[in-house]
């Protein structure tokens, strides 16, 4: 019983951080700017100012929106899922739907941030990665334990 706390407490965290990852606007900061999925905010005058995401290549960025949005998505799922099945499935047959969810939602937040990495900033001098872009490495790292947990579960239920 005591494990299954654990693991949902786990699950629970992961949605949150993949959440903040993103929805917050810490992907790419600097000194003056700080830029996330949906847009960037550059400081003027001792103000922010929202300005859309430009010189970004538009398929990469909706590809990186995309496949976020979809992690929360089946995290959330996965979690949903995973609570149904501690009630109503035999031994057996539990978590094998969840850890299926939950790998995909990984294998999002993995191409998302691989994507981030490898097409944005690369030849910024000023700036680093921000919170936000951590957050979804974290989650990933999370995700990928999960995945494994539910399936390691359920040969153990079997």
């Amino acid at each position: 019983m005591l494990m299954l706390a654990g693991i949902v407490v786990l699950h629970a965290t992961t949605v949150i951080l993949l959440l903040v990852a993103t929805i917050d606007n810490a992907w790419w900061v600097s000194d003056t700017l700080s830029t996330d999925l949906w847009g960037r905010w550059e400081i003027t005058d001792s103000a922010w100012h929202y300005t859309n995401l430009k010189n970004y290549p538009e398929e990469y960025l909706q590809t990186i929106q995309a496949t976020s949005v979809l992690a929360c998505i089946f995290a959330i799922l996965a979690l949903c899922v995973f609570i149904a099945q501690l009630f109503t499935l035999p031994k057996g047959q539990r978590f094998t739907f969840t850890g299926i969810l939950q790998a995909i939602s990984c294998l999002c937040i993995m191409i998302a941030a691989s994507i981030y990495t490898a097409k944005f900033h690369t030849d910024k001098k000023e700036g680093g990665y921000g919170h936000s872009y951590v957050l979804a490495w974290i989650s990933f790292v999370f995700s990928i334990i999960l995945a494994i947990t539910y399936f390691v579960l359920r040969k153990k239920s079997e």
